[in-house]
């Protein structure tokens, strides 16, 4: 009997761990951002996996149509591809943050590989705009205490979210929209994509137009859309 109940928290504390793992919100393993008290009328549009041909400016020129700024997340090996896309993105003054040189899932990398997956990324984003933010984002959401270890050894802020749109897959807008919606309650960060981590050239436009609708009902309701920078800085 005390054999199978011992073998049952194992059991259970290995499953917690691993949900800490991935867990958006999880912090067992290190403090991450999600973002600020519940209640708070900041949003915070985040974007992942880019930068991405067509769909990245596109996205620019949305944000630009309602003088809204995101933070984008960038896989370091696109960037050295379309180092044009993240300069557009740097001058319309939105923030730029590592999301890794090839977006592996980090809990099963090596410390030496993780920290050279943010180092080359981090040196990818640095040749393209010069300098940019200390955010970071892990890929999938995977993190372990030595990833975060490593990030705050080179100054790196991790950041995660408290709603995602579950667009990865493409789905229409209305779904992204409607999975977003059921989530806000105030001071989110919101995670989205504007690229795919398999290759440039992921179809995002349903993206795009959610996050037309997002702002448009969002703003309306009284919300103001920042920069996770900007959202730190109000702790």
């Amino acid at each position: 009997m005390f054999s199978a109940l011992l073998g049952l928290g194992v059991a259970t504390a290995a499953s917690a761990a691993g949900y800490q793992s991935m867990a958006p919100t999880g912090q067992w393993y290190g403090r991450t951002f999600t973002g600020l008290e519940r209640g708070s009328k900041q949003i915070a549009l985040t974007y992942d996996d880019g930068p991405n041909d067509p769909h990245t400016l596109r996205l620019l020129e949305v944000l630009a149509r309602h003088d809204v700024h995101a933070t984008f997340f960038m896989i370091g090996r696109y960037v050295r591809q379309r180092p044009d896309i993240v300069r557009e993105v740097a001058w319309a003054g939105h923030v730029i943050g590592n999301h890794t040189m090839t977006h592996p899932l980090l809990i099963f990398e090596s410390a030496a590989q993780t920290r050279m997956e943010l180092m080359d990324c981090r040196a990818a984003l640095t040749d393209a705009v010069g300098e940019h933010s200390n955010l970071f984002r892990p890929p999938f959401g995977g993190r372990r205490p030595a990833t975060l270890r490593i990030t705050c050894e080179l100054g790196l802020e991790t950041i995660m979210w408290y709603v995602s749109g579950y667009d990865w897959k493409a789905p229409p807008a209305a779904q992204v929209e409607r999975k977003v919606a059921a989530q806000i309650r105030g001071g989110d960060v919101i995670l989205l994509h504007d690229g795919g981590h398999r290759a440039i050239g992921a179809d995002r436009g349903q993206t795009v137009i959610a996050t037309d609708k997002l702002i448009r009902r969002y703003k309306d309701e009284g919300f103001e859309f920042v920069t996770v920078t900007q959202m730190m800085d109000a702790l």
